[in-house]
């Protein structure tokens, strides 16, 4: 090939990965601007005060399109699947308890997006922020409001593989002390210490300010711990749990469980345990849950799948029977009154 020809072969490379990026770039800007303008047949939102001691309203972080898109919303308790009063308060991941929120955040910037987890007062008002070391995944309040914990991935985006690595801090809200990483806590499995590099926590759920359960990792296997924040400690109770979550009586835990033959990249179906007999019961939802469910009450899970939006809210009852229905389009991070 001539000197001229391979010139001109380049110039039309060059030309059409210009396009290429340019039409990536252009799509990306349409999408984004879709999401700003409500979409026919969404739910309806619109400002207004929003408050986490208000006995008659649950919350949930909104994702129909819009410009209230991503915010801390409330609906009637009752009726779930009423209109939205949106908070101006924007979160990736939220919970909330006794008058206490805790919600993270991205923060954008010119050249790249950070993160923060930011503790909020009953009105929604910022207390406290702290940064974050990755993109967050998880957040609990304990039921008193006084501890807070998150999750966020420092390496990978994704719990199905195995290439990922956590942090999850737990801080008291009151003294305002913080364990940036509960890894330093001292790990037993079947008795014994485990010592290792590959070691990773995620997923707290409290029982009160001082006891929660998580998940650990390590040598390719996940267990349920029980946590102690006063001896620092972390004790294996039943193998292959992630992202456990207390029941209000605090008799049981929902959590994801890998299963046998699933597709790897949707292993989890959902899994009920009684702490007493140490014995699980699969619920009805047969479909692949990757996410951290939230009890209604004592009988009800919910969790989110993929929806329209991005994430709908389902509902199956704790004791594995019933099937599974749809309870609010376009929602994620439920939080129910107490």
């Amino acid at each position: 090939m001539s000197r001229g020809a391979r010139l001109s072969l380049l110039l039309v490379t060059v030309l059409v990965l210009g396009g290429v990026a340019v039409g990536a770039t252009l799509h990306a800007a349409g999408r984004a601007a879709r999401k700003e303008r409500p979409q026919a047949g969404g739910p309806a939102v619109a400002s207004g005060a929003v408050r986490l001691d208000d006995p008659q309203r649950s919350l949930f972080r909104t994702m129909a399109w819009g410009p209230h898109r991503d915010e801390i919303t409330a609906v009637p308790a009752g009726r779930l699947t009423g209109p939205r009063t949106a908070s101006g308060v924007r979160c990736l991941r939220f919970h909330a308890a006794a008058g206490t929120g805790l919600c993270l955040q991205a923060v954008h910037g010119a050249l790249r997006d950070t993160y923060r987890a930011v503790i909020l007062d009953k009105a929604l008002r910022p207390l406290r922020h702290y940064d974050l070391a990755g993109t967050p995944t998880r957040a609990r309040v304990s039921p008193s409001g006084r501890t807070v914990a998150w999750t966020v991935f420092v390496s990978g985006d994704s719990y199905a593989g195995t290439a990922f690595s956590t942090r999850t801090s737990v801080v008291d809200t009151r003294g305002r002390h913080l364990d940036a990483n509960l890894e330093t806590y001292a790990l037993t499995v079947d008795g014994r210490p485990v010592h290792a590099a590959d070691v990773n926590v995620w997923g707290v759920t409290f029982a009160d300010d001082t006891h929660f359960y998580a998940t650990a990792a390590t040598a390719g296997k996940t267990y349920l711990v029980r946590g102690n924040r006063t001896t620092r400690t972390l004790r294996a109770l039943h193998p292959n749990v992630e992202c456990p979550s207390l029941s209000p009586d605090g008799s049981r835990l929902a959590y994801k469980k890998r299963v046998k033959g699933a597709d790897p990249n949707a292993p989890w179906r959902l899994y009920v345990l009684d702490l007493r007999t140490l014995r699980e019961r699969a619920t009805g939802e047969h479909r692949n849950v990757d996410d951290q469910a939230v009890w209604r009450d004592d009988h009800t899970l919910v969790y989110s799948l993929p929806g329209d939006f991005g994430s709908d809210l389902w509902t199956v009852p704790a004791d594995g029977t019933g099937a599974p229905h749809r309870l609010v389009t376009a929602a994620l991070a439920p939080v129910f009154p107490r």
